[in-house]
Order: C-alpha cells, then structure tokens, then sequence
C-alpha cells in the first residue's frame, strides 16, 4: 500500500506542477489585454477565453494534487481534536459515501459532456474568435481520473493509520509563506537573541560557580 501512495503522490504532484505553468500563460494573456486596451485602444478577442481556459484547467488538474497534501477545506472544529485513528476511520467512511460516488458521477458525466463536444467541435461562444474549446472538455474526465487515483491512495493512507495509529507522512513540498515567516523568525531568535542562547545552551555547573 505505501507503495502505492508514494506512486500516486508523485504522480499527482507532477501534473499539478506542470499545470502550474497555465498561470504563467494566464497572466501574460491578462497582461496583455491590459495593454492592449488601455494603452492602445486595440482590445484582443481572444484573451477572455485564454484566462478563463487556463483558469479552469489549473484549478481542475491541481485537485489531485492538493487532495494528495491534505490542502483541501476542512471543517476541522472536532476534527483535529481526535486522535489519529478517529480521524482515519471516519475519512475512511466519508470516501466512499461522498467521495467516491461524486468522482465516478463527475468521470461518466464528463466523458459524455467531453465527446459532444468533440463531436461537433465545439468553439467558444463568449467572445467573436470562435476560439476551439472541444479539447479542454477533456480535462473534465482527466481531473477525475487523477482524482480516482490518488482517492485509493488516500483510502490506503487511512487504512494505514488505522494500523498503525498515526498517519503515513507525505513528502516534502511547498510551504506557506507564513510558516516560513514563522520558521525564519524562530532561527533568528536562537541565532542571536541572548534569552535563545540560554535555551539552547544552558550554564554549565563552572559558569554557575563563577557567578
């Protein structure tokens, strides 16, 4: 099993970053609408639909990879206050009751909505380019493709915990730019507040003497 989710996180976490990229293509097509608006009153036709195509498939292709290191939205009032396997035995059960159902729903639906639109190539309606967004519906069974793959991972990790009574730790990843903050700030304070020192290296018996 843990064979399994070191696959299954690696493999999410390579499609989420390569997606990432989409937002570098997101911005430049905002920027230069901008641009091209404001600056030289010659406003494109096409970056409406850049915007909102890379928008959407950043946001569904990172799912698996944001469900891989625990960052989706959690009500965790009581949550975190129960003890590992509590809390692995009750996902356990809300997998297969809400989630499982609400991915296969969104791979069947979305294969469907997908070969439609393929069907009759299917270009954008919101702006005059008639830009082709057949291709994009793809994502649709794609994002709930990696969903399906990593929810087993996920399935396992709480069968493990369970076992085990703690949970199997994912790798090391991004971090918040507040709990940098807050680890820069602790480094300082032992590097070079005088209180730290004390802390980290207490008086030796021969300093409480010479005192």
């Amino acid at each position: 099993m843990e064979a399994y989710i070191r696959f299954a996180d690696k493999f999410s976490a390579w499609v989420g970053r390569a997606f990432a990229w989409c937002i570098i293509l997101m911005t430049f097509g905002v920027a230069y609408e901008v641009v091209a608006r404001y600056f030289f009153r010659a406003p494109t036709s096409w970056a409406f639909d850049i915007s909102y195509m890379m928008y959407g498939a950043l946001f569904m292709m990172a799912g698996a990879y944001t469900l891989s290191r625990d960052g989706h939205v959690r009500a965790d009032v009581f949550y975190r206050l129960w003890p590992p396997r509590v809390q692995a035995t009750v996902e356990l059960v809300l997998y297969f009751i809400f989630f499982f159902p609400g991915v296969l729903a969104l791979i069947f639906s979305g294969w469907k909505y997908a070969s439609r639109s393929i069907g009759y190539r299917e270009v954008s309606v919101m702006s005059p380019a008639g830009v082709p967004i057949f291709q994009f519906k793809v994502i649709i069974v794609a994002a709930g493709t990696l969903l399906l793959i990593q929810g087993i991972a996920q399935v396992f990790r709480c069968i493990l915990c369970i076992r085990r009574g703690e949970w199997l730790g994912v790798e090391s990843d991004v971090k918040e730019l507040e709990q940098q903050l807050i680890e820069e700030h602790d480094r300082e304070i032992l590097a070079h507040g005088s209180e730290a020192v004390d802390i980290v290296r207490p008086r030796t018996r021969n300093q409480e003497t010479d005192r």
